[in-house]
């Protein structure tokens, strides 16, 4: 049960990172966009990032990706032998 849950977690810290990747440019509004370029900063650097906001939706669509992976999984619908090169070990001069 542990091995399972470390599983999960490490699961969920991947897809949330990624995710979270993914979320950053959304609404992003560069000084220079807006006109407000601070002096000694880059123009393209953004105004607000809302960083708490972006990493609590990434939060949720994590959740899901991994909720739907674990309905997949426990259904039956996603196993390893449907991965290419799953079923059998490589041949002993490919290792």
């Amino acid at each position: 049960m542990a091995t399972y849950i470390a599983s999960l977690v490490a699961v969920y810290f991947v897809v949330w990172w990624i995710c979270f990747m993914a979320v950053l440019p959304w609404g992003v509004r560069s000084q220079h966009e807006e006109g407000e370029v601070v002096p000694g900063t880059e123009a393209g650097a953004p105004v607000a990032p809302k960083l708490v906001r972006k990493a609590i939706v990434t939060s949720i669509i994590a959740a899901v990706i991994v909720a739907a992976f674990i309905y997949l999984v426990r259904s039956g619908l996603l196993t390893l032998d449907m991965m290419p090169g799953m079923k059998e070990p490589p041949p002993a001069g490919m290792r």
